[in-house]
């Protein structure tokens, strides 16, 4: 994530800032080197994330939007700066971002700067797990009268899906490119991320809320294939990726 930046907007807390304050205070009392190990990352940046955690703070003035302070190809895709305010509202309403050290986070949920993902496995209990550590408390703040679009990672859902009802309904679209070698839709990895988005950018912008609609996705190259496709899972084909450009690393 970017340093955290004063911004004019009106402070929201996240829904499990309790918890979230608690895993930071953990995280706080780690060494580099446990950050090295932990989050497998190089020595400086090691360095680096330590000194990031260690100034995390929840004081409104440090804070910033969550659509905001996020970077990575699939915030890439969203492309936020391109937001009306009525955008900004809507996906304040309907978007879920999941999160290593909040949880679940709403768009508009004030956050500080942060780098933990779901799937590191900390030195002591009970952070080592943080599947184990956030439970069902994730899953709880999710609407279960409604239809999931899943646009997120095997990680992260793995901490969300176990939790929800059997009747929960989910769907997952899944983003193929052609393969200049074979012809052949193949997956990947960076492509499917920027689309997932670009998807999650798609439904705000139009109010996507008809389930039946979302096959009309065809931004950055996509197009629905029907034939591939099932219910819980449409799937959607480029010929050629119209996301170049659009990704942003990590530093």
């Amino acid at each position: 994530m970017r340093p955290a930046e004063k911004l004019d907007v009106p402070y929201q807390a996240p829904a499990l800032l309790t918890k979230a304050t608690e895993l930071a205070g953990y995280l706080r009392t780690l060494r580099v080197t446990d950050i090295e190990s932990s989050m497998q990352l190089s020595s400086a940046m090691a360095q680096k994330t330590h000194a990031l955690l260690n100034d995390w703070s929840a004081n409104p003035n440090m804070l910033r939007p969550a659509i905001d302070a996020f970077l990575g190809d699939i915030y890439s895709g969203l492309q936020v700066q391109t937001f009306t305010q009525a955008d900004r509202t809507y996906a304040n309403n309907h978007l879920f971002i999941l999160s290593g050290l909040y949880g679940v986070l709403r768009a508009l949920d004030s956050i500080h700067s942060y780098r933990l993902e779901m799937g590191y496995k900390l030195p002591d209990e009970p952070y080592r797990n943080l599947y184990k550590f956030w439970g069902d408390a994730i899953a709880k703040q999710l609407p279960t009268n409604s239809t999931i679009i899943n646009l997120s990672a095997v990680e992260y859902t793995k901490a969300v899906f176990p939790h929800l009802p059997s009747t929960q309904q989910i769907i997952t679209p899944k983003f193929l490119t052609v393969s200049p070698k074979t012809s052949e839709p193949t997956f990947v990895t960076v492509h499917a991320k920027v689309a997932r988005g670009a998807f999650a950018r798609w439904l705000i912008q139009r109010q996507t809320e008809n389930q039946a609609d979302i096959i009309k996705f065809n931004d950055i190259g996509y197009t629905y294939d029907e034939a591939a496709s099932t219910l819980e899972q449409p799937v959607f084909v480029c010929k050629e990726f119209g996301g170049i450009g659009l990704s942003v690393r990590r530093a």
